[in-house]
């Protein structure tokens, strides 16, 4: 099972996407747990997740956010026109990607 953090300010819009990209995986016959947070919360969730996907408001801790877990996780943003768009398939498959290359 594919486990995706997904977080922003508050966690609410990610939480919108979250539901996207579950209803994705669903047809996609995919078994994934994903979830959102705000970005104060990523610390209390450490080791439960396979990929952190950080909104573009809060593109400004993906640094912080790589070199703290970076070396664990693949730690990205997510791509503002699927975020804009809610397209959690794309989201999706970005995070597969990321999850599949980590460490290559």
């Amino acid at each position: 099972m594919t486990r995706i953090l997904l977080s922003c300010a508050l966690g609410m819009s990610t939480g919108m996407l979250m539901e996207r990209m579950r209803d994705a995986a669903k047809e996609q016959s995919k078994e994934i747990k994903v979830w959102a947070v705000d970005t104060g919360s990523i610390a209390a969730n450490e080791g439960e997740f396979d990929v952190l996907l950080l909104g573009p408001q809060v593109s400004y801790l993906l640094s912080d956010m790589q070199k703290k877990y970076g070396d664990k996780v693949p730690v990205s943003g997510i791509k503002p026109i699927d975020y804009g768009r809610m397209n959690g398939a794309a989201v999706l498959a970005y995070a597969e990607e990321l999850i599949a290359n980590f460490g290559k």
